[in-house]
C-alpha cells in the first residue's frame, strides 16, 4: 500500500519495537508484525498473540487515541466485543503523537457480499444507549457534506473509472430530499465498514475503530447495507434495524458519499477502500451496466 497521505508519518516495524521498548519493556521481547489493513487513519500492529499496536498517520488522527478511549467507556455493554485500551503510550523516538495498545480481537475482517448475522442487533444495541456523549463526526445533517460530494463525484467522473455520475446524483439527491431526523440524537458507531468488522462462523463478533463514535442521525449506521451486504441480505437488514423511508435514504447518501469521496483519493494507494467503494457504487446502481 502507498502512502495515502500528503502529511503521512512514516511508521514502520523498527520504530514500533522502539516504542514498546522505551515505554512498555515488559512488552520488549514480543514480537511486532504488521497487519494489512484496510485504514486510513491508523498504522496496525500486532504484538505478541494478545494486543495489538495503532499509530496514528496524520496529526489530524492523533486526538482520536483519547476520543476512542472516552467513548468506549461511555458505551458500556454491547452485544459484540469492542478493543480494551490496554496502554497509552507517549511521543518518542521521532514520532510526534500519542498511540495506543489494544487488546487483540479474534475473528477475521467482513468482506463485500457476506451476510454478517447479528450486524442489526449491534446497530441496535448501540443507538438504544443514553449515556451522555460528544456529536458525532457523521452525525450530522447530510447537506454539511453537499459540497465534498458533488466536487468527489465530478472528480471521479474524470477518472475513468467505470461510473454514472448522473445516477450518483439522483442517488443523492433523494438523500437530499429525505426528511432530517428529527428525534434527539442517538448513539451511533459512525464508521462501519467491512474491515472494522469482525466476524467469526458469520455472526458478527467484535467492531474496531471507534474514533468516530458519537451522537447524532443514526442513517450512517446503514451503510453496511451497501458496503457489506448484497441485494438478498440487504431487505432483511433493513426490516431489523426497522428503518423508515427517510431513514433508508439518508443512510444510502451516506453510503454513496462516503464511496465517491473515497475512491478518487485511495484509488492508487489503498486497494481495500478503493474495492470497497467500488463495491458501494456497483450496489447503489452508480456504475453503468457492461
Amino acid at each position: 500500500m502507498g502512502r495515502m497521505h500528503a502529511d503521512e508519518h512514516t511508521v514502520d516495524t523498527t520504530l514500533v519495537r522502539r516504542l514498546v521498548r522505551g515505554q512498555f519493556p515488559r512488552w520488549a521481547d514480543l514480537p511486532v508484525t504488521p497487519l494489512a489493513s484496510g485504514g486510513t487513519v491508523n498504522a496496525v500492529y500486532r504484538l505478541g498473540d494478545e494486543l495489538t499496536v495503532r499509530l496514528p498517520l496524520t496529526e489530524g488522527g492523533a486526538g482520536d487515541i483519547a476520543k476512542e478511549r472516552r467513548v468506549l467507556g461511555a458505551l458500556g455493554e454491547l452485544p459484540v466485543a469492542v478493543p480494551a485500551v490496554v496502554a497509552v503510550g507517549e511521543p518518542a523516538e521521532g514520532y510526534p503523537w500519542p498511540w495506543a495498545v489494544h487488546g487483540w480481537l479474534d475473528g477475521s475482517p467482513a468482506r463485500e457480499g457476506r451476510a454478517a448475522t447479528g450486524l442489526a442487533e449491534f446497530v441496535l444495541a448501540v443507538r438504544a444507549n443514553r449515556a451522555a456523549g460528544p456529536p458525532a463526526r457523521r452525525g450530522r445533517p447530510l447537506s454539511t457534506v453537499d459540497p465534498a460530494t458533488r466536487e468527489a463525484i465530478d472528480e471521479l467522473s474524470r477518472t475513468g473509472e467505470p461510473f454514472d455520475p448522473e445516477a450518483a446524483l439522483a442517488v443523492w439527491a433523494e438523500a437530499l430530499d429525505a426528511p432530517p431526523w428529527t428525534e434527539p440524537p442517538c448513539w451511533l458507531h459512525g464508521d462501519l465498514m467491512p474491515s472494522n468488522l469482525l466476524l467469526r462462523d458469520g455472526r458478527l463478533s467484535g467492531v474496531l475503530d471507534w474514533a468516530t463514535a458519537g451522537l447524532g442521525d443514526p442513517a450512517i449506521d446503514l451503510i453496511p447495507a451497501w458496503n457489506l451486504l448484497t441485494a438478498e441480505t440487504r431487505h432483511a437488514f433493513r426490516e431489523d434495524v426497522d428503518a423508515d423511508d427517510a431513514t433508508w435514504a439518508r443512510g444510502r447518501g451516506r453510503a454513496l458519499s462516503m464511496a465517491v469521496i473515497q475512491l478518487p483519493y485511495y484509488r492508487h494507494t489503498n486497494p481495500v477502500i478503493s474495492a470497497n467503494a467500488r463495491y458501494v457504487l456497483t450496489e447503489l446502481g452508480c456504475v453503468p451496466a457492461r
